[in-house]
């Protein structure tokens, strides 16, 4: 494991282990300006793969498995998942690699995680994408759905949390998903062994942190750093939460991605690319 600052050039994976002595697997490749890319709750570093290559013509490229996640160590203890305790991961893993100023992506709960490392470390963000996220509490049943399934999670296990969460239906489900799980061979695999990956301590901790999360809007009026806010547009959940956070930035361009849900990178890759690298190019 990697617990020192390291200096690799080529396509590698490695691990970094946090002060807490939890081990986080880590993708890297590319050289040029730093750019981290964050995925979101129940994601993994996978999320971001169709484009790593092509992104690593320009910038030194790295994504990872949270805490819980994909190949990361998953901690037994519901304390150990917090966005606190993520968001210092993240700046963790940007040491490790010797990011000292570097641009982030956060994906979802990703964005939820970073999206105070501007305030909090204006000096060593380049540029900030919020992609499918929020700066405060969801609203509607959001909190009500997101409490029963952190019960369940920890009473009752993964099996019965996916068992309920398939038989509600989920606000994040809409045609660009699911022409995705009919039309990419393997993709409902690649869902699949997603969840069976994370732990499902983590899943009722972070549950209950994206329910109960601070309103951060009024922070994110202090941001100096340049900003691209992107959304889906079929995903409805984020589109009043990302135009507010576009509104509360000074400069913030507010994309949305055409025909695309929750996970714009898949579900219209090509529009999610020429944005994204636009924004990379000009910040």
């Amino acid at each position: 494991m990697l617990s020192a600052a390291v200096a690799v050039r080529e396509h590698a994976a490695m691990r970094v282990l946090m002060d807490d002595g939890v081990g986080i697997e880590v993708e890297v490749r590319g050289a040029g300006v730093p750019l981290l890319l964050v995925h979101g709750f129940g994601g993994a570093k996978e999320d971001f793969f169709d484009h790593l290559d092509e992104l690593a013509l320009t910038h030194r490229v790295a994504t990872f498995d949270h805490r819980g996640h994909g190949a990361s160590d998953q901690p037994s203890d519901l304390d150990a998942y917090t966005f606190a305790r993520l968001r210092k991961d993240t700046m963790a893993v940007a040491d490790a690699l010797e990011f000292d100023r570097f641009f982030v992506v956060g994906h979802s709960m990703g964005g939820m995680v970073t999206r105070r490392l501007p305030i909090d470390h204006p000096d060593r963000i380049l540029g900030h994408v919020f992609m499918d996220t929020a700066a405060g509490p969801l609203g509607g049943d959001a909190p009500a759905l997101l409490e029963l399934g952190a019960t369940i999670a920890i009473e009752d296990g993964k099996d019965v949390l996916k068992a309920t969460m398939d038989s509600l239906g989920s606000p994040l489900d809409n045609p660009a998903y699911e022409r995705l799980l009919a039309e990419r061979t393997g993709y409902q695999a690649f869902v699949d062994k997603k969840w069976d990956d994370l732990s499902h301590i983590m899943w009722a901790a972070i549950a209950r942190e994206i329910a109960n999360q601070d309103d951060d809007l009024d922070a994110l009026r202090g941001v100096a750093c340049p900003s691209l806010v992107m959304v889906g547009e079929l995903d409805v959940t984020f589109h009043r939460p990302s135009r507010a956070i576009a509104n509360a930035i000074t400069g913030a361009h507010h994309v949305v991605i055409e025909g695309a849900g929750h996970s714009p990178q898949f579900e219209n890759p090509e529009q999610w690319f020429a944005e994204l690298t636009k924004f990379l190019a000009a910040a």
